[in-house]
């Protein structure tokens, strides 16, 4: 068994940082999954994360040498679960090993204890014998030849055991049952850790079943034109590994399980419009993914970071549209929106037969439908996207991606889905993506709101909120969003990761949905009043956490 601490260090420092070193263990990759080309590099699990990528020899290094100064550079909690997760896996393998060495101890005593009572036996066979061939044949040696086969036949293995013995067995190749396939310590592995990397020569792999679906990015698609309680189908489509190792799946951040496993690119140009918080993360995993991509902001300081990393640069939307094949857009609002498409030097100016426009804002379904009818008029193809996620995810290459509109766009942008995200749903035609979008977030702002109402009235009435928010990780609400918006209340902490005023815009859409259909939204309504109490009270740039300051003050 080899532990491993991941050094990724090949990006520059900056905004979009360097990876942070991450613990994981050498396992054996899906059958069907190639190596890449190029440098030497093991498949990788990584602890906490149960995310898998290629990683290259020269950044693996020993665990046990670099656990102390690893976890003086990581302070996340994440971190510390996965290193929790190493020390527990280290105990549960000692434990086997010893049950194991226990075991095999007892059954050599058992076997020497029978081996020596079948040499008695055999001894006492062989007086007899000898006795008896003595009395029938003198002087010949036949009756000592005779019991001498005998003896050995039973002092030694059978035939079966033999063979089993015998059978080679390749290195790295653990056994069958084994769940986490691992690869043992072969001299070849110990010349790689020791920085040997001359004459390196990868392991046999071993067969393992493979899902369905890829075990970095799901695709999942609702047709919505039958019955709406059809289940999501994963489409089939494996991962392809190339040299660079990512972050999950995601490489720009390894302490949030950023390890997607590497993608191939499209070989279309991308074009992206919007670098705000969620844009930015968006880009850069893109760019590291290896797409080709042009971007524009309104704020054009903003490019700068990532025409360093390779992008290039669109002085006005209508340019980037007309000099790339899909150009996506990430902005704040409806009217953001339009006015990116319709305005002077929008959008719409740069469509051409045949040019693709993604918009993955988050918007209402009328905004979404005008959109995508103004862009097909001019033979463009129009696919909407919103994300669910926030900057962190965004960052990490996390995000959950709702798709609808054209269909083969929507596989079009498949490397740039799992360059971005997780996971991403197909959910029929335009609109759909918006209208499950504004409930997605519907129900996270009346999450929200109910946490900080909770922390105030357990405040109140005398109650610890940390021994609150502790019940409540230990319970059914546990959760990661649960845990890092609780924290950020406990600890003043307001930095956006999802801004405030955005939640209440979409909780304030969500509402208007309903009314569409005349659907109450009482629950939604009410978290509405409390983030406008928080916007009079300048929270809108806030993170949407600071929603509790609306119960305080």
């Amino acid at each position: 068994l080899i532990l491993v601490i991941l050094i990724l260090s090949f990006l520059p420092r900056g905004k979009l940082g360097r990876y942070p070193p991450w613990p994981g263990k050498i396992v054996n990759p899906p059958k069907d999954l190639k190596k890449p080309r190029g440098k030497k590099c093991f498949f990788v699990k990584f602890f906490g994360t149960e995310d898998h990528a290629w990683i290259k020899v020269e950044q693996l290094k020993p665990y046990h040498l670099h656990k102390e100064e690893m976890i003086k550079i990581n302070k996340g909690k994440r971190f510390q679960q996965a290193v929790d997760a190493v020390e527990e896996f280290l105990r549960k393998t000692k434990g086997k090993d010893q049950a194991s060495s226990h075991n095999s101890s007892e059954e050599k005593n058992r076997h020497n204890s029978s081996e020596e009572r079948g040499k008695q036996s055999a001894g006492e066979e062989k007086r007899k014998a000898s006795l008896s061939e003595g009395k029938l044949k003198k002087g010949t040696g036949e009756g000592k030849k005779r019991v001498s086969s005998v003896s050995s036949e039973r002092g030694s293995k059978s035939p079966l055991k033999r063979a089993q013995d015998q059978s080679p067995r390749k290195r790295g190749r653990p056994p069958k049952d084994e769940k986490d396939l691992t690869i043992p310590e072969s001299s070849t592995v110990k010349r790689v850790m020791t920085g040997t990397v001359a004459g390196f020569k990868w392991p046999p792999s071993v067969s393992e079943p493979v899902k369905d679906s890829d075990p970095h990015f799901h695709h999942f698609l609702l047709s919505q034109t039958e019955k709406p309680a059809v289940c999501y189908q994963a489409i089939t489509k494996k991962l392809k590994v190339c040299e660079e190792e990512t972050g999950s799946t995601s490489i720009q951040a390894a302490d949030s399980t950023a390890v997607n496993g590497s993608i191939t690119p499209t070989d279309k140009k991308i074009g992206f419009l919007g670098l705000g918080l969620m844009g930015s993360g968006i880009v850069s995993n893109l760019l590291k993914m290896g797409h080709t991509v042009t971007v524009w902001n309104r704020t054009a300081e903003k490019c700068d970071l990532f025409i360093q990393e390779g992008a290039r640069l669109g002085r006005t939307p209508a340019e980037v549209v007309s000099t790339c094949d899909i150009t996506f857009a990430c902005v704040s609002d409806p009217k953001a929106a339009k006015d990116l498409v319709l305005g002077p030097s929008g959008v719409l100016q740069g469509i051409r037969p045949g040019k693709c426009y993604v918009d993955m804002s988050t918007v209402d379904a009328d905004t979404v439908t005008e959109l995508a009818q103004v862009i097909v008029s001019r033979g463009g193809r129009f696919l909407e996207a919103p994300v669910s996620g926030n900057q962190q995810l965004s960052n990490d290459g996390m995000l959950v991606i709702l798709a609808a509109g054209d269909r083969g766009l929507y596989e079009d942008c498949s490397s740039c889905f799992q360059a971005m995200g997780k996971t991403s749903f197909f959910l029929g035609e335009v609109g759909n993506a918006a209208k499950m979008m504004l409930i997605v977030n519907m129900v996270q702002g009346s999450f929200m709101a109910t946490i900080a109402e909770g922390l105030t009235l357990a405040q109140v009435t005398g109650q610890s909120q940390q021994t609150l928010l502790d019940i409540l990780n230990q319970g059914q609400l546990a959760s990661i969003f649960l845990d890092q918006k609780c924290q950020n209340i406990l600890q003043g902490n307001f930095k956006p990761d999802f801004y405030l005023k955005y939640i209440q815009k979409d909780l304030r859409l969500a509402i208007a949905l309903g009314d569409s259909v005349n659907h109450p939204t009482p629950m939604a309504a009410a978290a509405n009043e409390v983030y406008k109490r928080a916007k009079a009270l300048d929270q809108s740039d806030n993170d949407m956490s600071a929603v509790y300051r609306a119960y305080i003050h």
